[in-house]
């Protein structure tokens, strides 16, 4: 008799210190995600090296657009600036690290698409963005097809030069390389006639104080890319807490002053902010 007692007090026990953990674990996931370092800190995918966007300093410290508003989202999320830990996460691989959990969200010039949605889910738009040319400021190439017979770069399997190349200006001596920064010095020294991708990706190059002044955008729109923060396939819950989050920095002028402060030395004529919500569903 005595042996059953013992024996349920100890079940008992164990359902209670079961239901414990488990509690336990859901609030320690409630939004930094499996891929958290826990702590009360939020993992956040960016890129590293676009300036104007997201670029990693020297000093170890993070500049750009996208931080920006990675940063104000995570701390609408409860998040203060020294609980967010960045991780780099190139295009190829951002769906994969929102499926493997290594990132809660990601900010990272990530244009939507109907091909994306079917892995991911997305908050915002919180940029449109537009396909454009990047010039020496003495340049007179205003339209895509003055590129005919110039020298025209873009990075390796870039979807942006091939447009230009096939479409509008067929005689264009295309130029691949592996990074926009190599495009940058080519144009800087007279090698290529023009860069093409992102009008923000341009202008955040164009805004290094090294180039102040040197080059400038064609002001073309040759195709609308809407950037949104990728989320995990499934998690509701988020985009809705960070499509609020991009309310918020609109309204408050945030939105603006972000805008300003990272794309403003290369004269960026910007969209006004999208609506939130408008074309991801």
């Amino acid at each position: 008799m005595k042996l059953r007692k013992v024996t349920a007090a100890a079940a008992a026990a164990l359902v209670l210190s079961l239901t414990a953990t488990a509690c336990g674990g859901d609030d320690n996931d409630s939004d930094t995600g499996s891929g958290s370092s826990g702590g009360g800190k939020i993992k956040v995918g960016i890129k590293f090296d676009q300036p104007g966007l997201g670029l990693k300093k020297p000093d170890g410290s993070f500049s750009g657009f996208d931080v920006d508003v990675a940063t104000y989202v995570a701390k609408q999320l409860g998040y203060d600036a020294d609980k967010i830990e960045f991780v780099e996460t190139k295009s190829a691989d951002r769906e994969n690290a929102l499926a493997r959990g290594d990132v809660k969200f990601i900010a990272a010039t990530y244009s939507i698409n109907d091909e994306r949605k079917q892995k991911v889910d997305f908050a915002g738009p919180y940029l449109l963005a537009h396909q454009d040319l990047l010039v020496k400021s003495d340049s007179d190439i205003s339209e895509a097809t003055d590129l005919n017979g110039k020298n025209l770069c873009s990075v390796t399997g870039s979807t942006s030069a091939q447009n230009v190349k096939d479409k509008l200006a067929p005689k264009a001596n295309l130029k691949q390389v592996s990074g926009y920064s190599e495009c940058i010095a080519a144009l800087q020294s007279g090698a290529v006639d023009a860069v093409t991708t992102d009008d923000s990706i341009l202008a955040g190059f164009a805004s290094q104080s090294q180039y102040k002044g040197k080059f400038k955008l064609a002001g073309l729109k040759l195709s609308n890319e809407n950037y949104g923060i990728g989320v995990k396939k499934g998690d509701t819950a988020t985009v809705d807490k960070i499509n609020k989050a991009l309310e918020k920095m609109v309204s408050d002028g945030s939105w603006d002053k972000a805008v300003k402060d990272n794309f403003g030395p290369a004269n960026y004529k910007n969209e006004p902010a999208p609506k939130i919500g408008a074309i991801v569903q």
